[in-house]
């Protein structure tokens, strides 16, 4: 594969939120999912006899319509929304977040990962979803990650555990569970979180906000472009839940690199540099 290839196929990755390997080999789930649903159905077609007579049970359709069946994800956003809209605090919306039951990473997950920093910062930073180092301690944006990312905030001045709110941070995800292994959020699983964390915009009430990654943005934005045209100045915020978009003020927004993708990529650390300086101008003008 030529050059000019290769780094169009990493920035397609980049744009996608594939940043990190989590199998040594390529696995089709696609096709892993499939024949995992037509078991069932294979296994109650199965010819047995007994005493020389076929016992195989009748076929009911019912059995194919069963294994195929949705897993409700709207019903899940449905109950996602109720749940945050009732939450008038944040610790009101920490408990909901931790009882809901319709995201599945939660029985993979080790801890729930909500959020860090001063509720009263002028900046809230959110990312895709927990790393490993965020699920063993609950903590957002901990481990390598969060000591390269509170090194780059502290070059402007800045804080997650800052006395003065003005130079503090307030970090979480829109995910408040890990995917097992890593891997790159559903969009579905997004979809469902999305009231939760919209609803904690809400309640913070931050007057710049930063989307660490790419799903970060499209989802809060309501965007399909990849990081790397997002990151082309400044967006305005707005809920993309419609149940919260009456009398919303639309909030700064900007979209800068992952800290874990920068571990990686040394060479993108010049344009995070370029954003923590947009970062830090804005602020200087509130």
């Amino acid at each position: 594969m030529e050059a000019q290839a290769l780094k169009a196929a990493l920035e397609w990755y980049i744009d996608n939120g594939v940043d990190e390997a989590i199998m040594d080999e390529p696995l089709d789930r696609f096709a892993v999912a499939k024949t995992l649903n037509e078991k069932p159905v294979a296994e109650a077609l199965r010819q047995e006899t007994v005493g020389g007579q076929s016992v195989r049970p009748s076929y009911d359709k019912s059995m194919a319509a069963g294994a195929a069946q949705p897993l409700g994800a709207s019903d899940a956003r449905y109950e996602a929304l109720k749940a945050a809209q009732a939450a008038g605090t944040l610790e009101e919306l920490k408990a909901a977040i931790e009882a809901f039951e319709g995201l599945g990473l939660k029985k993979t997950a080790s801890n729930m990962v909500f959020a860090a920093g001063n509720v009263q910062a002028p900046l809230m930073y959110i990312g895709d979803a927990p790393g490993a180092d965020d699920d063993r301690g609950g903590i957002p944006f901990d481990g390598a990650q969060g000591r390269f990312l509170d090194v780059m905030f502290n070059a402007i001045d800045m804080r997650r555990d800052a006395e003065d709110s003005s130079k503090s941070l307030y970090l979480t995800n829109i995910l408040n569970w890990r995917p097992p292994g890593g891997r790159t959020p559903a969009p579905g699983e997004i979809e469902v979180a999305l009231p939760f964390i919209e609803r904690h915009i809400q309640l913070v009430k931050p007057k710049i906000l930063v989307f660490s990654g790419g799903l970060a943005a499209k989802a809060l934005l309501g965007r399909s472009e990849g990081l790397s045209k997002l990151r082309k100045g400044w967006h305005e915020y707005l809920p993309q839940t419609e149940a919260y978009q009456g009398g919303a003020q639309p909030i700064p927004a900007i979209v800068t690199f992952p800290p874990s993708y920068l571990l990686k990529t040394p060479a993108q650390k010049r344009g995070a540099w370029a954003d923590l300086l947009s970062i830090k101008e804005r602020l200087s003008a509130l």
